[in-house]
């Protein structure tokens, strides 16, 4: 009996070794969802029942955030979810903690703010906070913004793994009262 358990665990992991599991976004990609170049997926869900109905653009960063193609909530009345595409542009970051709903369009060059909760289509070029999100700004306007900030505020230079000690104390000191640029 001993010898058994042992050679199954033996199969397994040389099973593992020669096919690993696939990565949450690989079995997502297999079940039909469509996403761009530099893909960048950090700690979120998109719906998996559906994601076949998601596209994602070039170039987009999701941060612990939700993406869903469904909405149950008529489910217990009606018998039936509502379902809808979700189709995120190029150069679009979502921030933490956002949620999509169904039946939306992100435009390119948009920023979704931490927390926002997107019900309705966003056009290209637009900031969106709140919830439910609200334009708040053009991402144009904010851009230049923050390239002219980069020549007065403090910028640090080394990717964040990497900082030593002393230079998280220099940060630390040199942010007491305002903000700056990381890597």
């Amino acid at each position: 009996m001993l010898i058994i358990r042992v050679i199954r665990a033996i199969s397994v992991r040389i099973k593992n070794k020669l096919h690993p599991p696939k990565s949450e976004l690989e079995q997502l990609r297999d079940r039909g969802l469509k996403y761009g170049k530099n893909f960048e997926f950090y700690n979120s869900l998109i719906d998996q029942g559906h994601c076949w109905l998601v596209e994602i653009g070039d170039d987009v960063t999701i941060t612990n955030s939700t993406i869903l193609a469904h909405d149950a909530s008529m489910k217990a009345y009606i018998g039936k979810s509502k379902i809808g595409k979700v189709k995120i542009g190029d150069r679009v970051f979502i921030g933490f903690n956002s949620v999509v709903l169904c039946n939306v369009t992100i435009g390119n060059d948009v920023i979704v703010a931490a927390g926002s909760i997107v019900t309705k289509s966003i056009p290209d070029n637009s900031i969106v906070a709140g919830n439910p999100a609200r334009v708040i700004g053009k991402t144009s306007e904010y851009i230049e913004k923050h390239k002219a900030n980069l020549a007065v505020k403090p910028v640090f230079e080394t990717y964040w793994p990497n900082k030593t000690q002393e230079q998280i104390k220099l940060i630390q000191e040199e942010l007491q009262y305002d903000f700056g640029y990381d890597e």
